[in-house]
């Protein structure tokens, strides 16, 4: 096989069912199970030793649990349809096969991140740049010696950065101790939600589930980034009160914020409006939530209520256009496709 040639793999074998491959061990399986469990979505294992699960909320999607890299090269070979794997394993087992989709790319657990670790002594001691490692004078006979898990991933990075004379030098476990023979090449995981693009296209009922899982993710990762916020504001009109907090860019929330009319009970048992006060909910960006709030009672604001959001759904999730896009398919043959297995619902538009 000539370098950097893709190895092409055979067309997936017929079944009936769905599957879903995810990682069995380690924090990637944790932050895994944790991300479907924030998303309102559990994971039925009868048996602990079993490696098949299900999801009740998603029927139809078998679960398989799997060592990361075979998550990978099971979606390549098609025996699994879905699968969240870290970046890492994707980058470096997928080899560039166009079968393959990033569905979602940043799933956000995990921290990725590439770190090139140097000797601190001998010719190395004042190196602290890539380029003046890249000018040290490697040649074929001295080439640069990389110790390394992710030799593909090693491969493309050293090219792209204009290193000439480079041996990888393939290596498992920890890799701290390898810059004493050279240099260390270490890649930590952030998860991805990938697909095989031949399962999208052919199985019946897999967009269907995969925009769900789109947007049960999106709708659980956006909203752990904001707070919701009532507050009672002093204004002479809604209008008036959403002037005001419109001026601050911390209290705009997502397209504004709802004003409405605040009431209390008479003598009488009777509801009356309370002239001068307006209930005001806003979603506040978590990094701008204690300015936001001493905005907030500068402005009049009493009451302040902070509360975690746990969803935002949006009409129409971005990723989900993405994706038809890159399958270069539009919403009918989508649901042509998933022939009323839980087809996609279109929003009217085109």
């Amino acid at each position: 096989m000539q370098h950097g040639a893709v190895t092409k793999l055979p067309k997936p074998a017929p079944r009936s069912t769905l599957r879903m491959g995810l990682p069995s061990k380690g924090r990637m399986a944790e932050d895994t199970m944790q991300l479907l469990k924030d998303s309102a979505l559990s994971v039925y294992k009868p048996n602990s030793r079993q490696y098949v699960a299900s999801i009740p909320q998603i029927p139809g999607l078998e679960v398989w649990f799997q060592r990361a890299s075979d998550v990978v090269r099971k979606l390549r070979l098609g025996d699994i349809d879905l699968g969240i794997v870290g970046t890492d394993m994707y980058e470096e087992l997928g080899e560039g096969d166009s079968d393959l989709v990033v569905v979602h790319e940043a799933l956000n657990f995990g921290h990725c991140h590439l770190a090139l670790g140097v000797p601190m002594f001998g010719r190395f001691e004042r190196v602290d740049t890539l380029q003046q490692l890249r000018d040290m004078g490697w040649s074929e006979e001295q080439p640069l010696r990389v110790v390394t898990g992710y030799t593909s991933i090693a491969r493309r990075f050293f090219a792209a950065a204009g290193f000439e004379h480079v041996a990888l030098l393939a290596a498992d476990g920890a890799l701290e101790a390898a810059p004493a023979m050279g240099t260390a090449d270490i890649i930590l995981d952030l998860g991805v939600l990938v697909a095989n693009r031949r399962s999208l296209l052919e199985r019946p009922g897999l967009l269907g589930i995969t925009r769900e899982l789109l947007e049960r993710f999106d709708a659980h990762l956006k909203a752990a980034q904001f707070y919701s916020v009532t507050a009672n504001m002093r204004g002479e009109t809604p209008e008036a009160v959403s002037t005001l907090l419109l001026q601050d860019d911390g209290l705009q929330g997502l397209q504004g914020p709802t004003v409405s009319p605040v009431y209390t009970i008479t003598g009488d048992d009777a509801r009356a409006e309370q002239r001068g006060f307006f209930a005001c909910v806003i979603c506040v960006p978590k990094k701008k939530l204690y300015s936001s709030v001493k905005v907030l009672q500068k402005l009049g604001g009493s009451g302040v209520l902070v509360q975690p959001m746990t969803y935002i759904f949006d009409e129409e999730p971005e990723r989900w256009q993405r994706l038809l896009a890159t399958l270069e398919i539009d919403e009918d043959t989508a649901g042509l496709i998933n022939g009323g297995h839980g087809a996609p619902a279109s929003n009217g538009t085109r």
